[in-house]
């Protein structure tokens, strides 16, 4: 129940944000900055863990405190390491296929060449 409570809060948070963006291409502008934000958040919660498992190993009394630091500690670098390949492959794919806004192609009408017509 809590979990559900909490997603509607942040749904209803999220309401008038979405409602000021008046244009699909404004509400994908909003998302991707929202993701971009999350990614980072991720990114500086991974290195948080790591130096959290560092303290740990430092400080911990014995082998079993020790052992426990090094295993969050690895988790860490695992997750930093993950993240940053994900975001190397896409960058890469940008790249590769010379993706270089975000913005959707839209195609154009088609326009009937008049010269030949009579």
């Amino acid at each position: 129940m809590r979990k559900l409570s909490a997603l509607l809060l942040a749904a209803t948070a999220l309401v008038p944000a979405a409602a000021s963006a008046q244009t699909l291409l404004n509400t994908l502008a909003l998302v991707s900055t929202f993701l971009n934000s999350l990614v980072y958040l991720f990114i500086t919660l991974a290195i948080v863990v790591f130096f959290w498992g560092l303290i740990k190993y430092l400080l911990g009394d014995g082998q079993e405190g020790k052992s426990e630091g090094l295993k969050i500690m690895l988790m860490g670098v695992v997750t930093i390491f993950v993240m940053v390949s994900i975001w190397g492959i896409i960058r890469l794919l940008q790249s590769t296929f010379r993706v270089t806004s975000t913005e959707p192609v839209i195609p154009k009408t088609i326009q009937l060449d008049t010269r030949f017509v009579q």
